[in-house]
């Protein structure tokens, strides 16, 4: 290799490096193979793969999605949403130790649709899940970066495919706790448990919020020393307003409880209530029945966002759109009629 060649690859950023030998040297086959046996390098390198938003990646991508689908699906997945402060990461490393304990592999992804304005994801460096991340049977890995909550979401959910067929057994799905990542974190996960604090007005407006009706349990956080009896009042709160909600479709009552994930109080029982609610859920078909209406809403969502992508990369929508956006707010033209005259460009 020539004195030239060694000064462009140093020039290159590591990362974009790293992708590009990715899509070159890695046989999809071998890969697969790769990450179905367990090794975490492999399944690091996948989820690159899926990630990457280069044209070249998105086929070899695909293909990795497939060969990996039929050794998926063998996984509870638990979404965890809660306010920034509410100590979601805390709870999620005494969490998922406790998993691990009981013999469970433990994966961790986040859907963050921030990070593309704090150019870091919402678990930043596995620093603050230090002891999780040193474990074998866990693996943390916050989604790319993005402007778009969709693409973010579908990157993650490839990504739960992923690390299913790499032998976790229980994937732990993270969001930011704001705006509608919990919609779309509800939309991929069999279980969805919502972190609360006591006191500051939260239980109110958690009631007045509708994260409420999608959680199948409320758990207050930091009930310890001061803020015990807090979150005790706090538990009784959340507890009558469950009962104005109508009753769900698994038949399950969502529970409240609170816990300690910095002394490690209520975590057993929070483990216990998830394995109480598969209990009932999967004998009565109600579990199946949820993942497969997932999947059917994840189809009309990647469709939607192919057209919505297509129509934005449009040669005649690019020229097109700057002049008539430009009439629109002069009011020179109806923001209806523009819309009818931009999808009329793409039948041409």
């Amino acid at each position: 290799m020539g004195n030239s060649e060694n000064s462009i690859k140093k020039s290159i950023n590591p990362k974009i490096l790293r992708a590009h030998k990715l899509s070159i040297k890695y046989d999809i086959t071998l890969l697969t193979q790769k990450i179905i046996s367990g090794d975490i390098t492999a399944l690091s390198q996948g989820i690159t793969l899926i990630e990457s938003t280069a044209s070249k990646d998105k086929t070899l991508a695909d293909d990795l999605i497939v060969k990996c689908l039929p050794h998926s699906s063998r996984s509870t997945r638990i979404g965890i949403t809660g306010v920034p402060g509410v100590g979601k990461s805390t709870f999620i490393e005494v969490f998922g130790l406790h998993l691990i304990d009981k013999g469970k592999k433990v994966a961790v992804l986040a859907v963050d649709p921030t990070s593309s304005l704090s150019k870091g994801s919402i678990l930043g460096d596995k620093t603050r899940m230090y002891h999780l991340s040193q474990n074998t049977n866990a693996f943390i890995r916050p989604s790319a970066s993005g402007d778009s909550l969709g693409g973010v979401a579908r990157k993650t959910r490839e990504a739960i495919i992923l690390c299913e067929a790499a032998g976790f057994d229980t994937i732990i799905v993270e969001t930011v706790g704001v705006g509608q990542s919990e919609t779309v974190v509800h939309s991929m996960v069999d279980f969805f448990l919502l972190l609360k604090l006591s006191g500051a007005g939260d239980e109110l407006q958690g009631i007045k919020r509708g994260i409420i009706e999608m959680a199948d349990a409320i758990v207050i956080n930091k009930a310890d020393g001061e803020n015990e009896k807090a979150a005790r009042l706090a538990k009784s709160a959340f507890a009558k307003a469950l009962h104005l909600f109508p009753p769900k479709e698994s038949n399950w009552s969502p529970k409240v409880a609170t816990c300690s994930a910095l002394e490690n109080n209520g975590i057993k029982e929070i483990y216990d209530t998830i394995d109480e609610y598969l209990s009932i859920t999967k004998p009565s078909g109600y579990f199946d029945k949820k993942r497969a209406n997932q999947n059917e809403f994840w189809l009309l969502q990647t469709i939607e966002n192919k057209l919505k992508d297509d129509f934005y990369n449009h040669p005649n929508i690019v020229e097109k759109l700057p002049e008539i956006l430009k009439k629109v707010a002069n009011n020179e033209l109806s923001p209806f009629i523009a819309a009818q005259q931009l999808l009329k460009f793409t039948t041409h």
